[in-house]
């Protein structure tokens, strides 16, 4: 059986990558979110709350079972968060801690424990895959907390690669961008004050051109870097390489 656990399964680019896999009988996923949104012999649902920090310390054990029958098992850091859009001193603090939690810190307790439980599996296939975004490589005003939690994941990503390199465990870590999505997220930020969002103007004008991507679209490109690696050149890749 190949095993996919996705964070964020219950909408948008999370369930369309879930409810792909599980066209196949032979991939199980374990969906990680607060709601449950999908019906399949083959998922099973943790909930868990990313900005519930204790809630999740608490409860992070219970995604990764021995799986001993796995051919392959992938980590997939989907969910995430854009938070209040506004400028750096015209935020709350608050704002901060919750977008580094759910786009840094969640991700990076995952891959810890994912890689605890399986990096030294010899019998299977083992991947990574963090779902970043290209606001990671370059500034985007009122979305500081964003850009820099997403420049973090791809940094925490490369690292991670490095050092399983270094300690031969086989396993594969990617931090792609998707595109643009057509999810919940655009919404919000096509609702946001242009004040606090320059680019706020080009946003709405690639949604009423059709110029954004389906989830179901995204996903396609997702799994098929799940199911060909050697089509991503670096740890930090876009949809766009292939």
């Amino acid at each position: 059986m190949n095993y996919y656990i996705i964070t964020g399964a219950s909408r948008g680019l999370g369930k369309a990558i879930a409810e792909a896999l599980l066209k196949d009988n032979q991939n199980k996923v374990i969906g990680v979110s607060r709601n449950c949104s999908i019906t399949n012999k083959n998922y099973r649902h943790q909930p868990l709350d990313f900005s519930d920090m204790a809630g999740v310390e608490h409860n992070l054990h219970k995604i990764f079972e021995p799986l001993p029958d796995a051919q392959k098992i992938v980590l997939v850091n989907n969910a995430g968060v854009v938070g209040d859009i506004g400028y750096v001193g015209q935020s709350q603090n608050e704002h901060f801690e919750f977008v580094f939690d759910v786009n840094v810190v969640v991700p990076a307790m995952l891959m810890n424990m994912f890689l605890q439980s399986y990096q030294h599996r010899q019998d299977c296939e083992k991947m990574i895959v963090n779902i970043s975004s290209g606001a990671g490589q370059r500034p985007i005003d009122g979305w500081a907390a964003y850009c820099a939690s997403k420049a973090a994941l791809d940094m925490l990503s490369q690292t991670a690669q490095v050092e399983q390199d270094l300690m031969q465990t086989g396993v594969k870590v990617f931090s792609l961008s998707p595109g643009v999505i057509d999810t919940d997220m655009q919404e919000q930020i096509r609702s946001s004050d242009e004040t606090q969002f320059s680019s706020l103007q080009n946003f709405k004008d690639m949604h009423q051109n059709n110029g954004l991507a389906s989830p179901e679209e995204a996903a396609k490109k997702v799994i098929q870097l799940m199911k060909k690696p050697d089509l991503a050149k670096n740890v930090v890749c876009s949809v766009r390489d292939f």
